[in-house]
């Protein structure tokens, strides 16, 4: 993280610590940077917060895919600062119902270890609520 020139990295933890700098490994599915020109998408992104007396930094390490901003659709659970999750708006479909994108799908598909079509199901029995419908499946 720091490059430490070869140091321990127990010993570097310590230093941290007394710095008063606590560092977290968050199990992130799915990371999205939406800008004015493009969406940014890490699907399996290691992502890492910092937080140093009372600041808190992300750092984000993957590949990410790179789509036309709006394109990507779907419900997105955004931790707000007071720790509150909030939903992002849906796109619907022509009949006013929230449309599941099919990375959400595949997503649900592999997590669960079923069939796209059990996926969808479960997706759309939840609302599109990624947890909660591999929740379901397993």
């Amino acid at each position: 993280m720091f490059g430490g020139g070869g140091m321990n990295p127990r010993k570097m933890q310590q230093m941290m610590k007394q710095m008063g700098i606590d560092v977290t490994e968050l199990d992130a599915e799915e990371v999205v940077i939406r800008t004015a020109d493009e969406e940014l998408v890490f699907s399996d992104a290691q992502v890492t917060r910092m937080d140093a007396q009372g600041q808190e930094t992300y750092q984000i390490v993957g590949q990410p895919e790179s789509r036309e901003p709006g394109s990507g659709g779907g419900a997105t659970r955004v931790e707000g600062g007071d720790g509150d999750d909030a939903l992002a708006v849906e796109p619907t479909d022509d009949d006013g119902e929230a449309e599941i994108p099919e990375s959400d799908v595949e997503l649900v598909a592999q997590r669960a270890g079923v069939p796209k079509s059990d996926a969808r199901e479960a997706l759309e029995a939840e609302n599109g609520d990624l947890a909660a419908a591999i929740s379901r499946l397993e």
